[in-house]
């Protein structure tokens, strides 16, 4: 998995017969044992060539730069890799190879526990005392169900803290003396002056393609902030997946000794000028890009044979101002309505589907009218997922009215999609999953969920996103049966988005596989305690 190599030039590289005595001792076998001992006051030479070094991380990084191949990381043996969760193989090998590098990419694919394997090797590299703090640069949407609760469930021993909210909030956190400190991307520039100021040893950023473009003030913001002191892991598990040239931004961060100075040469060694406006990759692109991300890591789900066969994730997405309003609003009417009568199943139903309506962009009133809000926080999430998924991905959108919406949001912005609904025909709909199988286009396909929860087959996806919960588990269970089914080639992953209160709760019951209609009156009535 480990490549050291870049695009100028290719150093030489020594290959050892290595042994680990007692775990406390690195046996190696060496032309030149001096070269060594010269450089590591904890070793010493034997006999035969043989070569006896302390196995610390200092140590074997000196190995590293003696160009010393296959050195194990110190952690793989002294490391309890603490938690909820015991480690997948996979997961040891990416927090190992991350140990062993200050700049590097973590390719692994979308679903492989990537947060796992950093969490674990910051925490490894503060026990060693090679770093005191962390900061995560992460998408909105991550920062909370995502970055905080797997520190919970990895490093529940580490103090965390969110830099969101007011500057003056954002400042005081990140002068505070929290370990790990999450700040979302556009937050970084608010509170640039005063992250160069609390040292954060290691910078860890998430979904990394976010940094893809050196012209934007983004990417010049955290290129500010990385010294050559500084630990940075960059995460993507789709790097370059719109064009070769993406890979300029990252490798500029992680290897800038890796890509010429300047972005148009760059174009120049991985695109090749057809015409005026048209540029198309060169046959060795891939090969160049390869080596311009280095040093790199990389799991696919299919390599990872300890991965469960579907896993869940959650999306936080906060409600627009307009739809917090109506929600709001709706919430103190159902209270007083409720102080008034009793509560039935039916009443409850229908009352908790408008708030998860309002809650996915669309609500229909009493007269039968819809009221559109905005979709644009819970689309800019649901984009960050389908960027980051290696494979097709299918969309289930509990209320109709938002899925042309989205839909046309898709195409916009260059992704091929269809639309699966009570108003495509049996026919067509016959089409687009025939095409959707065994053809490269549609790669999206927006479903309600009632449409295409019964016996079709949908294993070209590997990804799920839910835009927002169905109140019926038995609709849930076999819409994501679609992928989880005989053919699917991919360990799955089934994402959850949610901005309200009403969501979460929903989600909740149908991960404990409990109906929500068997629970409604007293889900109801916690909602509007």
């Amino acid at each position: 998995m480990d490549s050291a190599c870049c695009t100028h030039s290719r150093p030489t590289f020594y290959r050892a017969t290595m042994q680990v005595l007692n775990n406390k001792v690195l046996l190696l076998n060496l032309r030149n044992p001096k070269k060594v001992t010269n450089l590591i006051p904890k070793s010493r030479e034997l006999p035969d060539n043989k070569v006896a070094v302390k196995w610390g991380l200092d140590e074997v990084h000196t190995l590293k730069k003696l160009n010393i191949r296959n050195i194990p990381s110190p952690i793989l043996g002294h490391y309890n890799w603490p938690g909820q969760h015991k480690p997948f193989d996979h997961q040891k090998t990416t927090a190992a190879f991350l140990t062993l590098h200050q700049k590097a990419l973590c390719l692994n694919e979308q679903g492989t526990g990537k947060t796992g394997s950093v969490i674990w090797a910051a925490d490894y590299l503060m026990t060693v005392g090679k770093i005191k703090r962390v900061l995560v640069i992460c998408p909105l949407s991550i920062m909370d169900s995502a970055w905080r609760a797997d520190l919970f469930k990895f490093a529940m021993h580490r103090t965390v803290d969110i830099a969101y909210g007011k500057s003056n909030k954002r400042k005081e956190i990140i002068n505070g003396p929290a370990e790990f400190v999450i700040i979302n991307y556009d937050g970084v520039e608010i509170v640039a002056d005063d992250i160069l100021k609390a040292n954060f040893d290691l910078i860890v950023v998430d979904e990394a393609n976010a940094y893809k473009n050196t012209q934007t003030q983004r990417w010049k913001t955290l290129y500010r902030l990385v010294s050559p002191r500084t630990w940075l892991w960059m995460l993507t598990g789709t790097p370059a997946a719109q064009s070769p040239t993406d890979a300029f931004g990252l490798a500029k961060l992680v290897n800038p000794m890796g890509v010429p100075k300047f972005f148009t040469a760059f174009k120049d060694m991985v695109m090749y000028k057809v015409s005026q406006y048209r540029w198309i990759p060169k046959e060795s692109a891939v090969q160049t890009v390869f080596n311009a991300l280095q040093p790199a890591i990389r799991f696919t789900k299919d390599e990872c044979l300890d991965l469960p066969e579907m896993t869940y994730v959650t999306r936080d997405v906060p409600l627009t101002p307009q739809q917090k309003k109506y929600y709001d609003l709706l919430k103190k009417r159902l209270v007083i309505q409720a102080a008034g009568e009793e509560i039935t199943a039916f009443n409850a139903a229908v009352e908790l589907n408008k708030l998860l309506q309002i809650s996915c962009g669309a609500v229909y009133s009493d007269s039968g009218e819809t009221i559109e809000f905005t979709i644009d926080n819970r689309y800019r999430v649901l984009k960050e997922v389908i960027d980051e998924a290696s494979h097709k991905v299918l969309i289930f959108v509990p209320f109709k009215h938002v899925i042309d919406i989205i839909c046309e949001k898709l195409k916009t912005d260059g992704i091929t999609t269809e639309i699966i609904s009570g108003d495509v025909s049996a026919q067509k709909r016959t089409d687009i999953f025939k095409r959707f199988q065994e053809t490269s286009n549609p790669r999206v396909l927006v479903i309600q969920p009632q449409a295409a929860a019964h016996g079709v087959t949908l294993t070209a996806a590997d990804t799920i996103v839910w835009w927002g919960p169905t109140p019926s588990l038995e609709i849930f269970a076999q819409a994501n049966a679609r992928v989880h089914r005989p053919g699917q080639r991919h360990p799955t992953t089934v994402v959850q988005l949610q901005g309200s209160n009403s969501e979460k709760y929903v989600y909740k019951l149908l991960n404990q596989k409990i109906d929500v209609h068997q629970k409604i009156v007293e889900l109801y009535k916690d909602l509007l305690d």
